[in-house]
């Protein structure tokens, strides 16, 4: 979850046409070869702009890095309650990128093959960032894939999990990037990436096909490069979690990153608990909340373990 959180994430072909065989993609010169080109006087601004609001949240206690507490207990209810929130239903903007959400189905979405995670960076971030950012990137997939059991890694060609790091100046680079690697992609998308808000510091984009409209195929992230070190990581820990099929954001779930209320930065106690169930066997890609529900209920009482 970043500073001022926003997901827009999208189960549809409109937004990130796929299909299940990759399209062969074009050969860009290399990311890392990209030549620095120092910020604006704008992007400059917004940096100080993240920094004033992150100084606020940690002064009021937000942003945890600690993964959750005594302080903040939760039990095998809250967890399956929180899971079905969560897993099970997705929010993202309407076509204005209008904060909202709409809800699918009640119908559970996520990989099935591979998840090829690579990044890239827009001509304004620092080397120094594109290095620390990309170990990030890498510790992370580490721990999803041995949270998960499923195969989660940092790729440098033939990546279906597209992390951007860019800033406000690199939005020509960003969106000519997405037409390479999505030809047919949607002018809203491009839209969105190309002019985010100011309050929309991290996205994420997640596709499946129209034959199988449950199970992720391409995913596409966005991370402002003029966020705090410990904002992009928030984003990191939150975008790639989400576009695994964690789609949703709850209220009532403590401690989580998938909660608008900015009191934990980074992956919990808990959310590695939900990140285990969306990938458990026994819970397929489109299988139906009402259908789930003792499963999860079971799943759940195992994690905590808890007899049911």
């Amino acid at each position: 979850m970043g500073i001022v959180s926003f997901l827009a994430l999208a189960n549809c072909d409109e937004t990130l046409t796929s299909s299940v065989v990759p399209q062969p993609r074009p050969a860009p010169a290399p990311v890392a070869a990209n030549a620095y080109v120092p910020p604006s006087a704008a992007s400059q601004d917004l940096a100080r702009f993240y920094r004033r609001v992150e100084r606020d949240l940690l002064v009021r206690g937000l942003l945890r890095i600690d993964g959750g507490g005594p302080d903040t207990p939760y039990d095998t209810e809250d967890l399956s309650r929180n899971f079905e929130a969560i897993a099970f239903y997705s929010e993202y903007p309407t076509q204005s990128v209008a904060v909202g959400s709409r809800q699918t189905d009640g119908q559970l979405s996520r990989w099935s093959g591979s998840v090829r995670i690579q990044t890239e960076f827009g001509p304004s971030v620092l080397p120094s960032a594109r290095q620390k950012d990309t170990d990030q990137v890498r510790s992370f997939a580490a721990r999803l894939a041995r949270l998960t059991d499923h195969p989660i890694s940092v790729v440098s060609r033939n990546a279906n999990f597209h992390v951007f790091f860019a800033g406000k100046d690199d939005s020509a680079y960003v969106v000519s990037r997405l037409k390479q690697l999505i030809p047919n992609i949607g002018q809203d998308s491009l839209n969105l990436v190309a002019n985010p808000r100011a309050n929309i510091d991290c996205l994420v984009f997640a596709s499946a096909t129209t034959s199988s409209p449950h199970r992720y195929v391409r995913a596409v992230s966005l991370i402002r490069a003029e966020l705090t070190d410990l904002g992009r990581q928030s984003c990191i820990h939150e975008e790639i979690a989400q576009g695994l099929g964690l789609s949703n954001d709850s209220p009532a779930a403590r401690p989580s990153i998938f909660n608008d209320d900015d009191e934990f930065a980074l992956l919990t106690s808990h959310d590695e608990k939900l990140l285990t169930m969306l990938y458990d066997p026994r819970l397929q890609p489109g299988v139906d909340v009402d259908e789930a529900r003792p499963i999860v209920r079971i799943i759940a009482h195992e994690l905590m373990g808890q007899p049911l």
